[in-house]
């Protein structure tokens, strides 16, 4: 990506000229979290960083986005069991959001964008959108290069819908990105299947429910990473790099004030 679409890039002397109202910005979030025996704790954080790198490169200046520097530590408290796991606190988080919106503000910029990688932030930053937009005047988005089963997102068939930790989509996506922190030999499947059957109770149901990822598996995985490959990988990419940047286009020409 162009290096003139990061704003962190920028001298203080550009901008006043360089960001407006007409400008979006893009912040991904990632996480600092155990995902399984087999990828790194830097999972989420890798595929948002790459995600919002690639579509602001694909239409940052068709749109007049700007990225962010990466929010690495979020709301990852479903697998505090883990001694790796690195994690903020719902009211930690939700200042942390109030002080980068506050500043986001300041730039001039109208839009800004979360670029949600991480799956246990969903309910938080849907929450945030509207205090940021009430506290700050801007006008506030929710995206995720990858939605979790909970969340309209797709699941492998050997999940039952449940694919929602450490399994096959988030996996190839790894071996696609940074094969080199992926260890495959020590992929298991590991699916809650006592919850298939119920018709409202389960991941991606209609009645939710509080959840720790050890509490189906010892191994933290939920899902079934075991056929996982590297080219699915790279064409779920291409298509959330592709879904981004149609998204940030309706963004750039959102009709609320």
């Amino acid at each position: 990506m162009a290096s003139h679409r990061r704003l962190a890039d920028l001298r203080a002397s550009e901008i006043g000229d360089a960001v407006g109202p007409g400008s979006i910005l893009l912040l991904p979030l990632g996480a600092i979290e155990q995902h399984g025996p087999h990828l790194p704790y830097s999972t989420d954080l890798i595929v948002a960083e790459a995600a919002g790198e690639a579509a602001v490169g694909r239409v940052g200046d068709e749109h007049d986005v700007w990225l962010l520097p990466s929010l690495a530590y979020t709301k990852s408290n479903e697998h505090a069991w883990n001694a790796g796991t690195f994690w903020m606190s719902a009211s930690t988080m939700m200042s942390v959001l109030d002080d980068l919106g506050r500043c986001a503000a300041r730039t001039g910029a109208r839009s800004l964008v979360l670029l949600n990688g991480h799956g246990g932030n969903t309910a938080l930053l849907n929450m945030a959108c509207r205090e940021l937009r009430l506290a700050h005047g801007l006008k506030t988005f929710l995206m995720h290069p990858f939605a979790p089963p909970a969340a309209g997102g797709s699941s492998a068939p050997s999940e039952l819908g449940m694919g929602v930790h450490a399994g096959h989509e988030e996996t190839s996506v790894l071996l696609h990105l940074r094969p080199d922190l992926v260890d495959m030999s020590l992929a298991e499947r590991h699916v809650p299947e006592e919850l298939a059957s119920n018709r409202y109770v389960k991941f991606g149901g209609a009645v939710s429910f509080g959840w720790m990822s050890d509490d189906f598996d010892p191994s933290g995985v939920i899902g079934d990473p075991t056929a996982a490959n590297a080219p699915e990988g790279a064409r779920l990419f291409e298509q959330s790099v592709e879904m981004l940047g149609v998204a940030l286009g309706e963004v750039a020409r959102f009709p609320i004030r």
